[in-house]
């Protein structure tokens, strides 16, 4: 069952233990055995391709009706590690979690700013074409959905500079950094993102800047001044991170920023 799914995208789904709904999506690259267990086998997935849903899909949806057809509320299938869905489920999933959530914070889809481009045209709602591959693959979609849940999840507040800035019409002017590239196989998910004023995103994508494990603030002196740094950078020198430690920024994306872009910036 896992072997069709090669080259296509599966949805995960964590249980009771976990979020309890549907949290992302992500690409199949190929299955292997595994070295120390016969009879089992591994999923390698394209680590780039991951899509963190905005919002969590539970289980049940209109209608105390299971997004799954087939799954009964209990028992039978529940258990089951790896189900087939049919289509038609698996663009009703993707399609509530990527729809625009209008929790606090919410940037809409005419906000959103690519770095420093032009302001994006509204795309509306997200509804998955029959050819799955373009949508999950759409650069700006993808780039949308990551920056809403990115600045929801750091409030609005610059995560570096502690400030929180707000334009004329009330929305935050942070823009979401990826820590890990998406160029380098970084994906798109809160762990793999920073909430940055336009100024910070720019020198942290540069390297002039970097996040120690611990959340502190490191900064290539060779390259930044330290008037600039006492203007631009929190006094204490950490990072402002969001209270839920799900959305914290993962270690391994900070390590590659600090061994790839930083130590090779210095």
């Amino acid at each position: 069952m896992v072997r069709e799914t090669v080259g296509d995208w599966v949805i995960f789904y964590e249980g009771k233990k976990g979020l309890s709904g549907y949290t992302h999506v992500q690409k199949v690259n190929g299955v292997r055995p595994d070295p120390a267990r016969d009879g089992h086998w591994y999923a390698d997935l394209v680590p780039a391709s991951m899509l963190e849903f905005e919002t969590l899909v539970p289980r049940v949806g209109a209608g105390d009706a299971p997004f799954e057809t087939r799954l009964p509320l209990s028992g039978g299938l529940n258990a089951s590690a790896v189900r087939r869905i049919s289509e038609a489920e698996f663009a009703a999933i993707v399609n509530y979690g990527l729809a625009e959530s209008q929790g606090p914070n919410t940037i809409s889809r005419s906000e959103v700013v690519q770095g420093f481009a032009e302001e994006q045209a509204s795309l509306g709602p997200p509804p998955l074409e029959p050819d799955r591959r373009k949508v999950l693959t759409s650069r700006p979609l993808r780039d949308e959905a990551f920056a809403r849940i990115v600045k929801r999840a750091y409030g609005g507040r610059c995560a570096i500079s502690g400030l929180e800035l707000r334009n004329g019409g009330g929305r935050p002017e942070v823009e979401a950094a990826h820590i890990r590239p998406v160029g380098l196989d970084g994906p798109d998910v809160i762990q793999n993102g920073l909430a940055l004023s336009g100024t910070l995103h720019w020198m942290f994508d540069r390297g002039l800047i970097s996040i120690a494990e611990d959340f502190r603030i490191l900064i290539s002196h060779n390259k930044v001044s330290d008037e600039t740094a006492r203007r631009l950078i929190h006094s204490d020198r950490r990072l402002r991170i969001p209270d839920n430690p799900r959305h914290r920024p993962h270690s391994e994306f900070l390590r590659y920023h600090r061994e790839e872009i930083f130590g090779r910036a210095m």
